[in-house]
């Protein structure tokens, strides 16, 4: 397990230095760079030797390898180097974007488990009943609409008529995360939601519950003791990789409530063209979903006998 873990660990060095030479080059494919942007607000007439003289500055006027070089070297000794908008070096810019992010994911993960494994255990159990008919058709709504337009819908009613919530978001506070959280959380509820109906209906109908049905034992024990069990493989799977995303920082909502994390501050990088601000974002990307799948793929060892890593027992 040790071993195994540890070369996960390694393999992330080759796919960092992929990922980042990747979204370095591709960024530069834009056709324009902070300066440009930066001279296009202004209201004034800017000369090309102000230009020129701006990216010789910020060293946009080297090639594209030799900036790639530049900044990897930098970061090889631990400097993210500094946004070309605020001047800011970029590890404090998103330190400080993180707390809501985190907060942002620690809610709408509890309300997507509070809301999707129960609903999706009941619909299991009462198949093709009323109850099981009015969950399906709740999840397929869910899965229907689009997170900007239940951003919209929330806002509307619970910010804007009911002003129970604010319509920006004010603070990292549990008040303005609410209607982000429960807009992510409805997208992930509904999704899984189905796939934690699928596993339990496929563990009901498996021989052992037919034999533990058999010999008089109660069907709540075998549940708790079995199926849920069984199915914790699947349900961790789903969570994990939705935690993975939240830590991203999801863009649209963020920008829709200016919900102040790593989402909304990826956004604003891109539009500005705030090259260190978006290759930290990136590795940060990566970093996240790589660990991820590891403890994913460790957990399985302990919820799951029967998964053995490379087929052999370790």
């Amino acid at each position: 397990m040790k071993h195994y873990a540890v070369k996960r660990l390694l393999q992330l060095i080759p796919i960092l230095f992929a990922i980042t030479f990747l979204s370095y080059g591709m960024m530069r494919l834009a056709g324009s760079d902070v300066v440009e942007q930066k001279m296009e607000n202004t209201d004034g007439t800017v000369s090309q030797e102000m230009i020129d003289a701006a990216r010789e500055e910020l060293g946009l006027d080297k090639p594209f390898i030799v900036q790639y070089v530049t900044w990897l070297g930098k970061l090889a000794r631990g400097d993210m180097g500094v946004s070309y908008v605020s001047g800011k070096p970029v590890f404090s810019t998103f330190v400080s974007k993180l707390p809501a992010t985190l907060l942002l994911a620690v809610v709408s993960i509890l309300l997507t488990v509070i809301v999707s494994i129960p609903l999706g255990i009941w619909s299991a159990v009462n198949q093709n009943r009323a109850a099981d008919y009015v969950i399906r058709t709740a999840s397929f709504i869910g899965n229907s609409l689009p997170n900007f337009f239940v951003s919209l819908l929330l806002m509307y009613f619970f910010a804007i008529r009911l002003n129970w919530f604010p319509v920006i978001s004010r603070d990292v506070s549990l008040q303005s995360v609410a209607l982000p959280s429960i807009t992510l959380a409805i997208a992930m509820s509904a999704k899984y939601l189905r796939q934690v109906r699928a596993t339990v209906l496929d563990e009901l109908s498996k021989d052992y519950v037919l034999g533990a049905k058999a010999r008089g034992v109660k069907f709540q024990t075998t549940m708790m003791k079995s199926v849920m069990k069984a199915s914790l493989v699947t349900i961790i799977t789903l969570l994990t990789l939705s935690i993975g995303s939240l830590l991203g920082g999801t863009a649209i909502v963020e920008s829709i409530f200016m919900w102040d994390g790593v989402g909304k501050m990826a956004v604003d990088a891109i539009n500005m063209r705030d090259y260190p601000i978006i290759q930290a974002y990136v590795m940060w990307m990566a970093i996240i979903y790589v660990l991820v799948n590891l403890i994913t793929d460790v957990s399985y060892r302990y919820l799951d006998p029967r998964i053995r890593l490379g087929g052999t027992e370790q």
